[in-house]
């Protein structure tokens, strides 16, 4: 199977057909391969224009909307990444190829499996065990933070580990009511704007707190 052939015409089909034109991000899907972090049984679906199950309802999120989250997220090289939900690996690779320093938490034995693997060779990668919404507060503080996944809200954990001027890119909501959305830290207040409007797997952890009404 050609997957160098494949991974042009995802980039061509899927990626730049949706708005994306950071030569970065689209240098970086170029580069890296999409096969080598799929599980072995899915590889010839390494291309499709869907997410891809990595095992234990952890997905490799579907081209178009990783691209186009990245695309906000507007990495610069030497920046300080925290990735929420590293699945196998994939996006921290492209994060790292961008040249970005990136510490990719995953709670998923599996999913981590995997990325420890797939990984292997990639320089500037962190893979840290751990809860989602925790993040990882010991490498920070962050210049930016990745959720790769969506959530219904995102805990101030998160938000105080980015620096000033740091920025946070998440899909929050679910299904079609869903939106990307990019937050910044200033003046130790957090802003938020709307990105653009896409659905992508739920991450687990990130639930709204259920309210009692009386």
């Amino acid at each position: 199977m050609d997957y160098a052939a494949q991974r042009a015409k995802m980039v061509d089909n899927q990626i730049r057909t949706t708005d994306v034109t950071s030569r970065t991000v689209l240098a970086a899907f170029l580069a890296i391969p999409r096969e080598k972090f799929t599980p072995e049984h899915l590889k010839a679906l390494s291309y499709i224009d869907t997410d891809i199950s990595v095992g234990d309802g952890r997905f490799m999120m579907e081209p178009s909307p990783l691209a186009k989250m990245l695309q906000l997220l507007d990495l610069r090289a030497g920046e300080r990444v925290l990735e929420i939900g590293g699945a196998s690996g994939y996006s921290a690779a492209l994060m790292a190829h961008i040249g970005a320093v990136v510490t990719t938490v995953e709670e998923s034995a599996v999913a981590a499996d995997l990325a420890k693997s797939a990984l292997d060779g990639v320089e500037n990668v962190t893979l840290v065990s751990g809860k989602l919404s925790a993040g990882c507060p010991s490498k920070g503080p962050y210049d930016a933070i990745f959720v790769n996944g969506a959530v219904e809200e995102l805990p101030q954990a998160l938000f105080d580990q980015l620096r000033e001027g740091g920025r946070l890119v998440a899909v929050i909501g679910e299904g079609l009511s869903s939106s990307a959305r990019m937050f910044v830290r200033e003046a130790g207040a957090v802003s938020e704007r709307f990105g653009f409007n896409t659905s992508v797997r739920k991450l687990p952890g990130f639930e709204k707190v259920q309210e009692f009404v009386f």
